[in-house]
């Protein structure tokens, strides 16, 4: 198989598809990877890397969509590059698609099977490609929440683990799963006063076992949820729904409710956020200010330790890319359920239901397209 390496896009986003090893190892299978010139630049990793693992090296982004069978990417397809998608085509990446209608529109036009790192899922029903951007991503929250705090940032001038005599910052984590685990270590690390809220029993004792006294643990509700926040001096929202738009559980009343120069943090705002006042920014403008506090709600967090997140991206996709590349797709899917489960769209069909449901789309199940049985 042909596989393609595009150079990302989306402003400020440095992370690439493949690392060189990974595409040592796909040349080693037997398969073809074009990648574009520079597309590694931002994680440190040179053309000559990856001529070096036995890639091609290609001019633009149009040669590498032309020619490849399957491209690998790190983040959604932007307008221009679902554009240049072909019938039949593969695209693995992240794709986020219950908040995007427009994206989801362009696959569905272009023909083209979409496989959405997001959705892939493990025997214990856990996410395995979108756990090691969660783990950056939950611990960048903190670091990003601290600096927001400083005055300088519009916060109300607080050092997040505090000094002798004064207190730490009061920091409130809504989730308790892989990003919220993730800040809330980092949190307690630096010092901070640190509650984390869920709906998950088994997730709370599983927390509380790990940190103690250290950690207040929260049965997550509206009550809960209203008393915490309007207390918290840093509020990171960590909750997913697979594949579906994240719930609002923070309400613009529970915002209005923090002291001025308070911050947030929506690690969720890639499925459409957790907070109501909650919109999309970037690294170039990554805050703005509702009712005095402070809102961070980049999209593509990991993007910022382009280097990190690349080689942590890469060893958790490349078995799922070497299966796709040795099986071809549809063999693949058959094989794999849990792979299956990350096929988005077919053919312009929706083939995701909590993406379909979001959308207003018909759904399609992935066996069916595939002509294999639903139980297989």
């Amino acid at each position: 198989m042909h596989i393609g390496v595009p150079k990302e896009i989306k402003p400020q986003e440095a992370r690439v598809g493949l690392t060189p090893a990974g595409v040592r190892e796909l040349v080693e299978h037997g398969h073809q990877v074009t990648v574009e010139t520079r597309a590694g630049q931002g994680a440190g990793l040179a053309d000559s890397d990856y001529e070096a693992a036995g890639a091609t090296i290609a001019e633009d982004a149009e040669r590498v969509f032309e020619t490849a069978d399957m491209i690998v990417k790190v983040k959604e397809p932007q307008p221009e590059e679902y554009k240049r998608l072909l019938e039949g085509q593969i695209l693995f990446t992240y794709l986020h698609l219950a908040p995007d209608a427009e994206q989801t529109r362009g696959l569905v036009d272009s023909g083209c099977v979409a496989i959405a790192y997001e959705t892939v899922t493990a025997d214990d029903g856990s996410l395995p490609l979108l756990a090691p951007m969660s783990e950056v991503a939950g611990r960048l929250s903190v670091q990003a929440g601290a600096h927001c705090l400083e005055n300088v940032n519009g916060g109300a001038g607080m050092l997040l683990g505090g000094v002798p005599g004064v207190p730490g910052a009061n920091t409130v984590v809504v989730g308790g799963g892989v990003v919220g685990s993730n800040a809330l270590r980092m949190a307690l690390g630096l010092g901070a006063q640190v509650t984390v809220l869920d709906n998950s029993l088994e997730r709370l004792r599983a927390l509380d076992a790990l940190y103690g006294g250290r950690l207040h643990t929260l049965f997550s509700n509206t009550d809960t949820l209203e008393r915490s926040i309007a207390e918290a001096d840093l509020v990171i929202g960590a909750v997913l729904l697979p594949g579906a738009a994240a719930p609002k559980l923070v309400t613009e009343a529970m915002i209005a409710s923090m002291r001025p120069g308070s911050v947030v943090v929506d690690v969720a705002i890639d499925q459409g956020g957790c907070f109501e006042t909650s919109r999309a920014t970037s690294h170039s403008e990554p805050t703005y200010t509702v009712d005095g506090v402070v809102h961070y709600c980049v999209t593509n967090m990991p993007g910022c330790v382009a280097r990190t997140s690349t080689f942590a991206l890469t060893h958790a996709t490349l078995p799922f890319v070497l299966q796709l590349a040795d099986s071809g797709y549809q063999q693949a899917l058959i094989d794999n359920p849990h792979l299956r489960a990350g096929l988005n769209v077919h053919g312009g069909q929706i083939t995701h239901r909590a993406v379909a449901d979001n959308l207003g789309y018909e759904h399609t199940l992935a066996e069916s397209v595939l002509g294999i049985a639903a139980d297989a």
